[in-house]
């Protein structure tokens, strides 16, 4: 007897369900449409009434579903990796509108907390026996993308901090770092405009960083190095926590506490200015050098300077956090880039252009320097004739990526970072210092001259990076 052809569909169905059940990359592509899905029905029940209709039965007040807000809820339905880009989203203001970059701020501070439980269950699987040593608080001081912070006391009772990863979240974000190579590659087939965006490149740094990120001996490594430099360079005031080594993994970093306030926190940052003892000012001014002193004489800077990992430590000291993201250059790079900020700081708009030839790959066999040059300075010399509060940075890394753009310019992923930092010392400043402009103030241009003329004239010999051996201790290179 021939099969019904609803049977013959049927079966097809749980076929086609089956084989896709049976691959990571599969469920999790079936798991991204069933949320797309899922939201979709809510953005239509918004266009059709529904949704208001039910609030008024409840007896709630109507909040309407924005595009914003409904991507963001896409995002965060699906997980650590597109929060993670929530993140970036959030803080890339002038790369996206206004109204996105708002929405998106919620992926920074507001992500749902995995269970104190699982937590212990991964210390117990990371550290053994010596997972009896950390008494973890219940709830979580912080709870991100990747992994969630406990406030624990260690060994003789030492206050620390724990952070643990979220459980799976390797599997998961390979499973999805696929899933978006793939309609990278898509969308760079359509158009040569498309192509020029680079997808399959952003998707690729954005997977190469997230898979740095969940390497926390990596990290703590980073947050030795950073330290290190510090001592080297005498910033006795700048520090980042040190690392307990016998109680970190890959999965669990467990660190000192600091304490103080968040480098944006008004209200503390008002008391501070009432105590004449301190200068504001020049604790930033400080911090700022010292990151750019790691750029220039290292090649290494702390990729991720938002206000979260920028404290105000209750000591005097200026705290560095979270070293998942580190920035690294060579020594062709790391000159190119310190020639680069000496050009920005005397005007010299013609070198500017010639170092962003040098650091980027051209689509063109040759490029129209004097025309790129003219864009440089249209876009920067306005910079340099202001204090920080009247600065519009939030319009410099879009203006950056609009130029490299119209003259067919890749710029390094480290470039990019760079300048999102400035951005982020930008908001600080405006808080802190907002008569000061860096490149004019003479105690900070002085300063800045010597650093880079001392930088340029060295040899890779000269400062040579610190790198982990084999024991995880940091020696030269």
């Amino acid at each position: 007897m021939t099969p019904r052809p609803l049977v013959v569909v049927l079966a097809a169905l749980l076929l086609l369900l089956g084989l896709a059940l049976a691959f990571r990359s599969s469920r999790r592509l079936l798991a991204t449409w069933l949320v797309a899905a899922k939201w979709g029905l809510v953005w239509l029940g918004g266009l059709l009434g529904l949704r208001r209709l039910a609030a008024r039965a409840r007896g709630a007040p109507y909040e309407p579903l924005t595009r914003p807000r409904l991507l963001r809820s896409i995002f965060e339905d699906l997980g650590p990796t597109y929060i993670k880009l929530g993140q970036i989203i959030a803080s890339s203001p002038g790369l996206f509108s206004d109204r996105y970059v708002a929405e998106f701020r919620m992926c920074l501070d507001r992500v749902r907390p995995f269970p104190t439980a699982a937590a212990r269950a991964i210390l117990s699987e990371e550290l053994g026996e010596r997972a009896a040593e950390l008494a973890i608080e219940e709830a979580p001081l912080a709870s991100a993308s990747i992994a969630q912070v406990h406030a624990a006391r260690g060994r003789e009772g030492a206050e620390v901090v724990v952070k643990v990863q979220r459980p799976g979240i390797e599997r998961r974000i390979e499973a999805d770092v696929r899933i978006m190579r793939f309609w990278a590659r898509l969308l760079s087939s359509l158009s040569s405009d498309m192509r020029l965006a680079n997808p399959v490149g952003i998707i690729e740094d954005f997977g190469k960083t997230i898979r740095e990120e969940l390497d926390f001996v990596r990290e703590g490594k980073n947050n030795d190095e950073f330290n290190r430099i510090m001592a080297e360079l005498g910033h006795e005031k700048i520090a980042a926590p040190r690392v307990h080594w016998e109680l970190t993994s890959r999965r669990v970093l467990t660190m000192e506490r600091f304490y103080g306030h968040n480098i944006d926190d008004v209200t503390r940052i008002e008391a501070v200015q009432k105590d004449k003892s301190v200068d504001p000012e020049a604790k930033l001014l400080e911090g700022l050098r010292a990151w750019f002193q790691c750029v220039m004489f290292y090649g290494l800077f702390h990729g991720d300077v938002h206000a979260g990992n920028l404290m105000w430590l209750d000591d005097g000291r200026i705290g560095f956090l979270d070293f998942g993201i580190v920035g690294r250059f060579d020594e062709l790079q790391r000159k190119a880039v310190t020639r680069y900020v000496m050009a920005f700081a005397t005007g010299q708009f013609r070198q500017l252009a010639e170092v962003m030839v040098e650091m980027g790959s051209s689509l063109k066999k040759e490029v129209d320097v004097d025309a790129l040059a003219a864009d440089v300075e249209r876009a920067y010399a306005p910079v340099r004739q202001m204090s920080f509060g009247k600065m519009k940075y939030i319009d410099l890394l879009p203006n950056i990526l609009r130029m490299a753009r119209t003259h067919q310019l890749y710029l390094p992923r480290e470039f990019v970072l760079i300048i999102k930092q400035v951005l982020y010392f930008d908001r600080y400043a405006k808080l802190l210092a907002p008569n000061l402009n860096v490149f004019t103030d003479p105690r900070v241009f002085m300063a800045l001259a010597q650093d880079v003329q001392k930088a340029l004239a060295e040899g890779v010999g000269a400062r040579a990076r610190l790198e982990p051996d084999g024991d995880g201790r940091l020696t030269r290179r």
